[in-house]
């Protein structure tokens, strides 16, 4: 939801401004990041309020109905503030602009440009209004792009790749960004000593799927390979990779997790247990198999953080079958846990089969599990409190003088819970970017702790 502020219209300062809304995933944020860094060696001047902007970016997302709605919502907005200003230049950009431009021009024809997914690097181009040039395949950055990072100081995200091979039944993920293709390692080792350089402290590898990486050149092991190179980068204290399929959680690339620098943390969507509904998916490791993963695992790295996502209301998922992936949850007892609602999606397989459970019933099983996983959620934390760990900061809590978020090497950016640190009285800020802190007590999803001076 953008939030405008406001003032006047109609009235343009020096300089060419440029907004850019990110939506999505932090895959998304990498691209706005880059996209950024390319306007502004351009000569724009970044924003942060659309209203103020004379150009402004919907980076949009098209993986899931619910983000299609949250773009076109978007779009709607940011066309509002053009009936203000009809000066202000819109532009169209990113996944659900590459998976359907011919619907949303139908919907949106105010919109001045459209970019889907291979002109990123030319976007300076296309918000002059000048005619882009389109890679061959989706835009893949490299440590030669510009970049403006924008999440929090301590901590950046790094892609490294781009697409998927893989051909699960219900993602849409390889019809809009075409198969995996992997940066090479020196460019990511060469990108995070420049990150490190900058203070970053944390990188969080990301990809569609961070274990293939390097396969699509015939590489083996080449996410533990890569791992092995970037805990040598001077500055770096937590490098963590998020999305790996679980099938590749190999010997080499736990052996490789144990080393200091590598947060153990493992973000491995199951999706499901039951291995009917699986197979439908064009998943392979059933709920036995993938509790057999968890167990070396967690015997392998003791103190490891598991999170895992699942679809609920898949066609074909029965009583008997969710029953089962009940249990599954039950019996892992993951750290993290996301549950999403199955949406059948155009030009996928799953999306021919007719479907078997209804809305309300999704959001039934949906809820269900979120509060099953709640309850672990509060025991592991619980039994957090007393102890002393390591805390990444972030930044301050708006409005609470001495108190400061950050995050354990447990909890992944944005997507889990945050410790909430009381700093001693007469600090103004933490000493240091990572800091001891003593957990005093435990929500659901969030710890609350002091520093230890």
């Amino acid at each position: 939801m953008i939030r405008p502020t406001r003032g006047a219209r109609g009235v343009r300062r020096a300089g060419t401004t440029i907004a850019l809304i990110s939506l999505g995933c932090a895959k998304n944020l990498v691209d706005s990041e880059v996209m950024l860094g390319a306007l502004k060696k351009a000569g724009y001047r970044p924003v942060p309020h659309p209203d103020e902007a004379d150009v402004v970016i919907v980076n949009t997302c098209g993986f899931i109905g619910p983000a299609r709605a949250e773009a076109e919502e978007t779009l709607a907005e940011v066309l509002r503030l053009k009936r203000l200003d009809p000066a202000k230049r819109i532009i169209a950009a990113g996944c659900y602009v590459e998976r359907d431009e011919a619907g949303l021009r139908a919907k949106f024809p105010g919109v001045d440009a459209w970019t889907g997914v291979r002109a990123f690097g030319d976007i300076a181009a296309i918000a002059a209004g000048r005619p882009a040039k389109p890679a061959a395949g989706t835009f893949l950055y490299t440590d030669a792009s510009p970049r403006v990072v924008t999440t929090p100081g301590t901590w950046a995200y790094v892609k490294i790749s781009e697409g998927c091979s893989h051909r699960c039944a219900f993602c849409a993920i390889p019809l809009i960004k075409g198969p995996y293709v992997s940066r090479s390692a020196a460019s990511v080792v060469r990108e995070a000593r420049a990150l490190a350089g900058l203070g970053v402290r944390e990188i969080d590898l990301i990809s569609h799927d961070t274990t293939g990486f390097g396969r699509d050149g015939g590489v083996r092991d080449g996410l533990a390979g890569l791992l092995g190179r970037l805990v040598r980068v001077r500055g770096l204290a937590w490098i963590r990779f998020l999305y790996g399929y679980p099938e590749a959680v190999d010997p080499a690339l736990l052996e490789v997790m144990a080393d200091p620098k590598i947060c153990r943390y493992f973000d491995i969507p199951f999706q499901h247990a039951d291995r009917r509904v699986l197979r439908a998916m064009g998943r392979g490791m059933d709920g036995a198999r993938a509790l057999d993963l968890i167990e070396r695992i967690r015997t392998r790295l003791p103190g490891a953080a598991i999170r895992t996502s699942i679809i609920v209301g898949f066609p074909g998922e029965g009583r008997r079958e969710f029953a089962a992936l009940r249990r599954f949850v039950e019996r892992a007892r993951f750290d993290h846990l996301g549950v999403f609602t199955y949406s059948a999606e155009e030009g996928t397989p799953a999306g021919r089969r007719p479907e078997t459970v209804g809305p309300e019933e999704k959001e039934e099983r949906r809820g269900e599990i979120m509060a099953l996983q709640a309850g672990i959620s509060r025991t592991r934390n619980e039994a957090r409190v007393g102890q002393v760990i390591d805390v990444l900061v972030e930044g301050p809590v708006p409005d609470s003088p001495g108190l400061w978020t950050g995050r354990g090497r447990f909890q992944a950016p944005e997507v889990d819970g945050v410790v909430r640190v009381r700093l001693p009285e007469g600090w103004s800020e933490p000493p240091a970017p990572i800091v001891p802190v003593e957990i005093v007590s435990a929500g659901t999803y969030d710890l609350e702790g002091r520093l230890v001076r």
